[in-house]
């Protein structure tokens, strides 16, 4: 079995590491971030997780290399590198697993920002206070019809993208969506910061308090905080496997893995300089919630000189972001049936749209029909129990297998990484650091890993 097979090239370095950005930015930053970092403390949480980034990043430079090797996705890569007669190539079932189960709360929550770009450019939200719109948030998520309806507009989108290819789909949507994010985000911060009251915000957010580590603890904040860096740059299920793939040899991965996450924590940050000053502006409880963002924002627009226009601007371009990771992710799920069971493109993108669609059902009823299924305790919900499977079980647990199937040598070996991820012109990879991502950051995940449930079930 040969990874040599003429494949679907990306068209420039731009693309790539927009689109791998693309995959990472996402509601890991506009969504996830902000709320986590509200309930763990502020400045505290967010330097740990700048650390935590660092820690767990060569786990991304190893599914680039693995992915740019084999030229395949996960699901067949290990089979093509691992040694004659080894079983590595039953962790590629993960590429499919975790992808469908992320998508499962993903496409959901997604739906939730394509609804508000439509409340914000109507005018539903204006005049509005901030308990005004904290209802109506809770309105639209006990609407089963709206949250089916939202989901499936947004598995019909993902699916269309990806269908029309690589280059002419994924490439050339993700490229412009990420583009016009950056900018409104800088725009946005700007606005922000400029609200009365905003000092409070970012004290809460950029300077440190210990008082605040003491109230929670340390370990859960570790926790939360290498939990957040996975599903940030959402390592661990292959989709970072399939952009390197497709990926040319002429830059070394190590580099391009550095930009690609001094993208995502820009734009991680960029967040929180947005949520936090108006929270503090508005008094909303920057601990409360997935639905954080859903509250603060529109209290933003509602204020601010042009904040209808502005408010669906930023709707529309986060709704981008979010969307970038699903067609990332859904380009992984589709890649999987292409190189593992042959399937042609277009035939595998329709099957994924109905079985995507069918998964993602229990999250969108969720907070309705479902209500009562409380799976992690009282006031839990579905969506709850889908991102603890994925950020605290798929996703550290798949970044430990790349580990040690490119460190070990009855697996792809250290000195066949360390030949693939410098090609290339661009930073080689700290060749010191073999020891450190043999044995130390196994061990870091495997601890963050059982103080996850730990954390969730020992209290």
């Amino acid at each position: 079995m040969s990874g040599n097979t003429q494949r679907e090239m990306l068209g420039s370095r731009l693309g790539f590491l927009l689109l791998s950005a693309g995959c990472a930015i996402g509601l890991g930053n506009v969504w996830r971030f902000p709320y986590i970092t509200g309930a763990y403390g502020g400045a505290i949480f967010v330097g740990i997780y700048l650390i935590c980034l660092f820690a767990v990043v060569p786990t991304m430079i190893m599914e680039f290399a693995v992915g740019r090797a084999a030229r395949r996705n996960m699901g067949l890569a290990f089979h093509i590198l691992e040694p004659r007669g080894s079983k590595w190539h039953w962790g590629g079932k993960v590429a499919l697993i975790g992808s469908y189960l992320l998508m499962m709360f993903y496409t959901t929550v997604t739906g939730w920002m394509l609804y508000y770009c439509w409340y914000m450019a109507s005018g539903a939200l204006s005049g509005l206070d901030a308990a005004g719109v904290g209802t109506f948030f809770g309105a639209t998520l006990g609407d089963p019809v709206a949250q089916v309806v939202g989901m499936t507009l947004v598995v019909l989108m993902g699916c269309g993208v990806c269908a029309m290819g690589v280059q002419k789909g994924v490439e050339r949507v993700v490229k412009l969506m990420m583009l016009g994010l950056l900018f409104i985000l800088m725009a946005l911060v700007i606005r922000s910061l400029t609200l009365p009251g905003a000092e409070a915000g970012v004290s809460f957010y950029l300077s440190p308090d210990p008082s605040k580590l003491e109230k929670t603890g340390l370990f859960p904040v570790i926790n939360a905080a290498m939990n957040q860096a996975f599903f940030t740059l959402s390592v661990g299920i292959g989709a970072m496997c399939i952009f390197g793939s497709y990926q040319s040899r002429d830059r070394s991965l190590t580099g391009e893995a550095m930009w690609i996450m001094g993208l995502d924590t820009f734009v991680a940050l960029m967040a929180g300089l947005i949520i936090f000053p108006a929270c503090f502006a508005f008094g909303v409880e920057p601990g409360a919630g997935p639905g954080l963002v859903f509250v603060t924002l529109p209290n933003i627009f509602n204020v601010m000189a042009g904040g209808r226009l502005w408010g669906t601007l930023f709707f529309i371009f986060m709704s981008f972001a979010a969307l970038s990771t699903v067609i990332a992710v859904f380009e992984n799920i589709i890649s999987y049936s292409a190189d593992v069971w042959g399937m042609e493109r277009r035939r595998a993108t329709w099957l994924h749209a109905v079985g995507i669609w069918l998964f993602s059902l229990p999250c969108a009823l969720g907070f309705n029909l479902l209500a009562g299924f409380q799976p992690l305790g009282p006031g839990t919900s579905v969506l709850d129990l889908e991102d603890f499977l994925i950020s605290n079980n798929i996703l550290p647990l798949g970044g430990l297998f790349f580990l040690l199937f490119c460190c070990l040598r009855r697996g792809w070996g250290w000195d066949n990484f360390i030949a693939e991820v410098d090609q290339g012109t661009g930073m080689k990879f700290p060749r010191w650091l073999r020891g450190y991502v043999t044995y130390v950051l196994p061990c870091l995940i495997i601890f963050v890993f059982v103080m996850g449930y730990v954390d969730k079930f020992c209290k």
